[in-house]
């Protein structure tokens, strides 16, 4: 990467391959998946030490609970396990973890995790992570607007003055910017119901690598390739 390229603000990743990658070894799928969270421990860490500053991953998708039983489950408790393994170096990593989503439908030992770690980790200023978990953008926006009607017929919000800034404010993603990337690992090229609403204007970038196999040397050519293009957000260069 160039020393001139100028990092991006925000990455969305689908970290999409942890299946395919454990057939191709004659792993049992939940070691595919065990991977893949490894992979973005490791790919944070990396992130955090060159100054990005927000990256959200596609964790489990609303559309995911249609998996065995056995799959979620063990999906779950890696997402346990990793979350443990943030809480034991928080202050060290200085990394922020956030989940996007709703966690409502989880266990609540699960929640709890997610709630501590969100709460230890909030004042750490390094990468900020989001994980979307049981997050769908169709999902979200439905309860985003849910919300925002409650809000209209308490006679907190008048209908009237809704803008998209506004209604941004009601997303889960309130707060954070747009993402300026999305990729997409494992060959696939579609958004998968991912961020709907946020990436109406971001650059999409889809490689056949395999998540467990995605590196901070791929992010990082990734990254530079995104610096050659020409942004216009609809608008025209004169």
């Amino acid at each position: 990467m160039g020393t001139e390229t100028k990092l991006p603000g925000h990455i969305a990743v689908i970290m999409d391959g942890n299946g395919r990658w454990a057939k191709k070894r004659l792993f049992a799928r939940k070691a595919g998946h065990a991977a893949g969270a490894n992979n973005l421990r490791t790919l944070a860490d990396e992130m955090n030490k060159r100054g990005f500053k927000l990256l959200t991953v596609y964790a489990f998708s609303t559309e995911n609970w249609k998996r065995s039983e056995e799959e979620v489950r063990d999906l779950m408790n890696i997402l346990r396990d990793f979350f443990r393994k943030y809480l034991s170096d928080v202050k060290k990593n200085n990394i922020r973890l956030n989940v996007i989503g709703d966690i409502t439908p989880l266990d609540d030992d699960l929640k709890a995790i997610i709630s501590e770690l969100e709460t230890l980790s909030g004042k750490n200023t390094g990468l900020c992570v989001n994980i979307a978990l049981n997050y769908g953008g169709r999902d979200e926006i439905r309860r985003a607007a849910c919300k925002m009607c409650f809000d209209a017929a308490a006679g907190k919000l008048n209908p009237a003055d809704v803008t998209e800034q506004l209604f941004e404010t009601y997303l889960d993603t309130a707060g954070f910017p747009d993402p300026d990337i999305l990729i997409r690992t494992g060959g696939e090229r579609r958004v998968s119901n991912y961020l709907l609403w946020q990436c109406a204007y971001s650059e999409f970038f889809f490689t056949d690598t395999l998540w467990p196999d995605f590196k901070i040397s791929d992010m990082m050519k990734i990254v530079d390739e995104f610096s050659g293009r020409d942004r216009r957000f609809g608008g025209r260069n004169s």
